[in-house]
């Protein structure tokens, strides 16, 4: 057998290493889908965070009573909605606003003191107009001729005149006349001056009048946007 030659015969070879195995491949693909699903889970909750504030800084937004804009109401008659605090109340049972007070509510037309002054020549329109004001509630103050500054100087139907404690007498003495104008005074009083212009014809009648009186006092519609109340 000395100086005899081994060949190997046939197509195979022994292996010279490891297979490899199956078993690690399924591992790490399942380590990348546990992976894929622990961020999916994270951004969801990231998400919900995010929102869940959103929502509540909107409800408290909605919450606030200043942002409720509700319009201006009329008391009952017999109400004292400032009863207690020591203001000196009105006839029919209405509180009058303090001196120098700004009053922007509309109260009922026996809390109203008005004074009629005619700026035409017409004579007798400040007696007849007092006259229909008080059959609708109205407590009528002085009655006469307009002062030398307003007197024929009212091109319009009337202007109202009042100071910041009788703004919302105002709009409702402005209410009873179409196309009325309405100007502010320093007055310290809640007292209004309906003087009668020139383009004067007549007080609008009672429905006409509460028609006026609703539009004057119907907030203006505003827009509402994404996430609004």
């Amino acid at each position: 057998m000395k100086g005899k030659q081994y060949r190997i015969t046939g197509n195979s070879y022994p292996r010279l290493g490891r297979p490899p195995r199956k078993s690690r491949r399924v591992l790490a693909l399942i380590g990348s889908l546990l992976a894929l699903a622990l961020i999916a889970l994270g951004g969801v909750q990231l998400v919900d965070i995010f929102t869940g504030m959103g929502r509540q800084a909107t409800a408290q937004a909605c919450a606030s009573p200043a942002a409720s804009g509700k319009p201006l109401a009329a008391p009952e008659p017999g109400s004292s909605p400032a009863a207690g605090s020591g203001a000196p109340a009105a006839p029919g049972g209405a509180a009058a606003p303090a001196p120098g007070a700004t009053s922007t509510a509309i109260p009922q037309p026996q809390a109203v003191t008005v004074n009629v002054y005619n700026a035409t020549d017409k004579s007798g329109l400040a007696a007849r107009t007092a006259d229909e004001l008080k059959k609708r509630g109205f407590t009528v103050g002085a009655v006469g001729n307009a002062p030398s500054a307003l007197d024929k100087k009212v091109p319009g139907t009337a202007q109202v005149i009042s100071g910041p404690g009788g703004l919302g007498a105002a709009v409702l003495v402005g209410s009873q006349v179409a196309g009325a104008t309405t100007t502010a005074d320093t007055r310290a009083d809640a007292t209004v001056d309906l003087v009668i212009g020139d383009a004067w014809s007549a007080m609008l009648d009672p429905t006409a009048a509460a028609a006026a009186l609703a539009a004057a006092t119907k907030p203006s519609p505003s827009a509402s946007g994404p996430g609004s109340c």
